[in-house]
Order: C-alpha cells, then sequence, then structure tokens
C-alpha cells in the first residue's frame, strides 16, 4: 500500500487520532497537511512524521475548521497544486442532559463535528474530482447507537453518518469515494482535554473495557489502520460506507 505522490489533508492532527493517522499517512510516502489549533503540537506531529518516513513531507496549517475551511483547502492547493484524500477528523466531545445543557453546546458541537465537515468537503470537492480521490470522515459509534447525556455528541455523529452517504452519492458519479469510520472508545488524551484527571480517566477506560465485545478499549493506530485502508486503493469498491473500530460495541444490547 503506497500513497507516495499523494497529498492528504488530516484535520485534528495535532493529537489522538488524527497524530496517528498523519503519521500512517507519511511512512506510506503521502504527502501530509496537518491542520490543527495548537501549532506546537502540530509540529509534534509533523517530526513524528519525519521519523516515520525521512523522505515524507509535511505542511502544517494552524487554523480553526469551523472557521478557516476555504483556507485550509486553497492553501493547500497553493503549497502541492493538487489533493487526493481529506480526513475529518477534527472533533469535540461534551456531556450533558437535555434538562441542563444549553443551547451553546449543541451549536458548538454541531459547527464543528458537522458544519466544518460540510465546509471542508465543500471546497474540497472540485479538487478531489480532478485527482479522483477520496474523503474519510471520522464519526463514532455514538452516530450508530445512542447514549444518554451525549444527545448534542451522537446527534452530530448521526448527522455526519447520514452525510457521508448523500455526499457518497453526489460524487460516485465522478469517482470520488467517501467513507465513514466509527471508533468505539479509543485511548486518547479527549477526556483528560475535557477536564477528567489521570485517575478518573483511568477508571472510565477500565469500566469502558466491559462496553466493547473484545473486552478492551482501542487505540488510534487501530483507527489509523482502517482511515488508511478506506483512503487506499485497497476499498476501490467501498463508498458511503460506515465502518466500526470499536471492537463489537455497536453490536451488544443491555442484558
Amino acid at each position: 500500500m503506497s500513497f507516495t505522490g499523494k497529498v492528504v489533508i488530516v484535520t485534528g492532527a495535532s493529537t489522538g487520532i488524527g497524530a496517528t493517522t498523519a503519521e500512517a499517512f507519511a511512512k506510506l510516502g503521502a504527502k501530509v497537511v496537518l491542520v490543527g489549533r495548537n501549532e506546537a503540537k502540530l509540529r509534534s506531529s509533523a517530526d513524528a512524521c519525519k521519523l516515520a518516513n525521512k523522505e515524507s513531507e509535511q505542511f502544517i496549517i494552524t487554523a480553526d475548521v469551523t472557521t478557516k475551511a476555504e483556507y485550509i483547502i486553497n492553501s493547500t492547493i497553493e503549497k502541492f497544486g493538487q489533493l487526493d484524500v481529506l480526513v475529518n477528523n477534527a472533533g469535540i466531545f461534551d456531556v450533558g442532559n437535555i434538562l441542563n445543557i444549553d443551547v451553546d453546546q449543541f451549536d458548538r458541537i454541531l459547527n464543528t463535528n458537522l458544519r466544518s465537515v460540510f465546509l471542508l468537503t465543500k471546497y474540497a470537492a472540485p479538487h478531489l474530482v480532478k485527482t479522483q480521490g477520496n474523503i474519510v470522515n471520522v464519526s463514532s459509534v455514538a452516530g450508530l447507537r445512542s447514549f444518554a447525556d451525549v444527545s448534542s455528541y451522537c446527534t452530530s455523529k448521526a448527522a455526519l453518518d447520514q452525510f457521508t452517504r448523500c455526499i457518497a452519492l453526489d460524487l460516485a458519479p465522478m469517482n470520488v469515494r467517501v467513507n465513514a469510520v466509527n471508533p468505539g472508545v479509543i485511548a486518547t488524551e479527549i477526556q483528560i482535554r475535557n477536564g477528567m484527571t489521570m485517575e478518573e480517566y483511568a477508571d472510565y477506560l477500565e469500566k469502558c473495557k466491559e462496553g466493547h465485545a473484545l473486552g478492551r478499549v482501542g487505540t488510534t493506530k487501530e483507527v489509523a489502520d482502517a482511515i488508511i485502508y478506506l483512503a487506499s486503493d485497497s476499498s476501490s469498491f467501498i463508498t458511503g460506507a460506515t465502518l466500526p473500530v470499536d471492537g463489537g460495541k455497536h453490536a451488544l444490547c443491555p442484558r
């Protein structure tokens, strides 16, 4: 599997799934555009890409996907002259019951997890048509199943899954594929950034094990591997798919 000569945008590339995915593309020869809001962490991700493949080329764009979507795409084209893969990974998470969450949470989550993907896709699509490239959206098992106290997040990811299917049909006549991965609980920093202590996070991950059929949480590499597969020619007859990468969590039912 090779991405030599391909230009790949990965949003939310500063940490977690995005950083691991950027490194995986670099290792396979891609020119990787790393997008995020934290320049220092983006540079750390770019360094990891270079370590994975000293011949690889990285381009850092420090930007907020909710306000700079057109700028991100235009900057990529100005730099490399083409776009082959768009990985819409940037996203945010928050909790709250409908009785106590405010409107701002809903707007903020939908703006980041859905509206930014719409804008990036809209501006990227003409360039992907030229290269017959593809899009991989990073959704969640929360888009496939319902969970209490995370209604805004679940709604954003369910909408993202439907968006994925609809845009796959829009772009199929131009041979541009659009798919999504739906991770379960993955060991990343997202809960820490949301205010958990290290001890609370360790307890959370331990409890989450029983909610996955395989009896453990996932790794960022396991999600990145699925993204790489969907972006590669190995999945050339797959479009409009939502692929659970969740240790069987989507298949479990309460007993």
